[in-house]
């Protein structure tokens, strides 16, 4: 399989699981988005919150480093209120808007893909350490952007139900 052929295999799974992710929020009200449900232990806007975070990371940051874009894409108050290990806070003043979060998910995904499309052979067979997925490349890292993705996909599937929600699938 060509280095071009893997990319655009991995741009293909980030897309899917981008758009998995958004026919799970679809239908959710905003009293969904910071609500625990009793036997969880996280809520919508943290994953989402999470999701955004990893992806930029992932994508992004891992591929070039930090740019000058990256200050709009998220704060860095962002970063670390979703970042791993950290603790979902239920209380809406304690957390960005939705729409912040809601915001920021969709500019670096588009900002993820968009550069996406420049990333070149030897970038992307340059290592990484861990997190990545198949290649410890930065081919992996984007690869696993999508696993990743897919994990907190099943949370907010599993949070759904536990809110009374319809499966989507």
């Amino acid at each position: 399989m060509s280095d071009d052929t893997k990319l655009e295999l991995a741009r293909k799974q980030i897309e899917f699981a981008r758009s998995y992710t958004k026919t799970l929020l679809a239908d959710l009200d905003t009293d969904d988005w910071f609500s625990i449900p009793v036997g969880s232990a996280s809520h919508v806007a943290w994953q989402v919150g999470h999701l955004a975070m990893a992806q930029y990371g992932l994508c992004l940051f891992r591929i070039r480093g930090r740019q000058p874009v990256d200050t709009d894409l998220m704060s860095s108050a962002f970063r670390k209120k979703y970042s791993k290990g950290t603790t979902p806070d239920p209380e809406p003043s304690n957390n960005p808007p939705i729409e912040e979060i809601q915001t920021v998910f969709e500019r670096v995904y588009d900002q993820a893909m968009t550069e996406m499309a420049g990333y070149d052979e030897a970038t992307l067979n340059e290592s990484v350490d861990m997190p990545y997925a198949a290649y410890a490349t930065k081919l992996g890292a984007l690869l696993f952007c999508s696993h990743h993705e897919m994990i907190h996909a099943g949370q907010i599937g599993f949070l759904r139900r536990l809110l009374g929600k319809t499966p989507v699938r």
